[in-house]
């Protein structure tokens, strides 16, 4: 709903300044993350659909960090099939379930994974901005690194990502409202609530202990 009505005003008061492609790929992307906030496997089949869509928006306003970061999505997310595969939960009755056992990181690597980010991230921007006509070179720097190392954490099934994955979300809320998409808009702020329930979920289904 909340896409669909964004869209919808949107193109009202600015006839022809949002494509359906909009549209399709923020409903895509609402269903890919509210299946991994639940850790269901399904999250993947709707995460491909979203990568395609979301990809050609992004060539579109010349962002080259998320095009980037689309096609690495692309690769990672075969891999995740797999791994999410081997840790579907079991039931007493021996059948695997669409869900996985998630993981736990320790505090300690997960403070120097942040720093590596931080500073990746900046240097990520510097060549952007020198380089490339990039409209929002930092900007896109610190929705595109960050969201690299969320993508591999998640993959590797870690609770941990969900921080990441908020700040990547808030900052991609800023991204996109200065390009002027608000169906993209809207995508990331009903992301950034789902990071939330995502982590409490993903608590509640993890391993004991830190892995």
């Amino acid at each position: 709903m909340i896409q669909v009505v964004t869209y919808v005003i949107t193109n009202h008061l600015s006839p022809g300044s949002l494509t359906p492609l909009s549209l399709v790929s923020g409903l895509l992307g609402i269903c890919s993350v509210c299946l991994a906030a639940q850790g269901n496997i399904w999250t993947y089949l709707f995460g491909f659909a979203q990568v395609g869509t979301y990809t050609w928006l992004c060539l579109e306003q010349r962002l080259y960090g998320e095009v980037a970061i689309n096609a690495y999505y692309f690769l990672t997310m075969i891999y995740g099939v797999y791994v999410w595969g081997k840790r579907l939960r079991v039931t007493d009755d021996g059948l695997r379930e669409s869900v996985v056992r998630t993981r736990r990181l320790r505090t300690v690597h997960f403070v120097w994974i942040a720093i590596g980010v931080l500073v990746l991230s900046y240097l990520t921007g510097w060549g952007l901005e020198r380089w490339t006509d990039d409209t929002q070179p930092y900007l896109d720097a610190y929705t595109t690194i960050p969201a690299l190392v969320a993508q591999v954490l998640m993959i590797l099934v870690y609770r941990e990502h969900w921080y990441i994955w908020l700040t990547v979300d808030i900052l991609s809320v800023v991204l996109w409202l200065r390009a002027g998409d608000y169906c993209m808009t809207a995508q990331y702020v009903f992301w950034c609530c789902n990071c939330v329930y995502g982590f409490i979920r993903w608590t509640r289904c993890s391993d004991a202990g830190t892995r």
